[in-house]
């Protein structure tokens, strides 16, 4: 089990990634939609975005449980079994991260009173983030 404060270390350098990543995907969405007056453009922008984080996390996390942070601090999301996450997992874990992030942080801070300072997503989700070897 990592130690929490490296797992901060690692969700702020994914923080930056993630930042870049969205860049990208809100200039190439701002060229194809060019009216931001539109009343649908705002919900329409951050669904859009919420999509392009689940498609980047869901994805690294059924191709071999590491995102790329995860990849630089060594750590790899399992279930609590230590297997592969499943897709249906995956989802879960994302959609429940966001709903715990969305409430002020809850679901990280979570971490601090957990008896295996695991985040309250993965609790839900049947997963946890182990240490690889290297």
């Amino acid at each position: 089990m990592p130690r929490l404060g490296r797992l901060l270390l690692s969700m702020i350098y994914e923080s930056l990634l993630l930042l870049a990543i969205l860049f990208i995907a809100s200039f190439i969405f701002h060229l194809i939609f060019h009216d931001p007056d539109s009343v649908f453009f705002k919900p329409a922008h951050q669904f859009y975005l919420l999509l392009v984080m689940g498609t980047y996390f869901i994805w690294f996390w059924t191709h071999g449980g590491q995102t790329l942070a995860m990849q630089t601090w060594k750590l790899r999301l399992t279930t609590t079994l230590g297997e592969g996450v499943s897709l249906k997992q995956a989802i879960a874990r994302y959609l429940f991260a966001v709903v715990g992030i969305s409430l002020f942080g809850f679901g990280i801070f979570w971490a601090l009173f957990d008896r295996d300072h695991q985040f309250l997503h993965d609790r839900l989700a049947g997963t946890r983030i182990a240490n690889i070897a290297g």
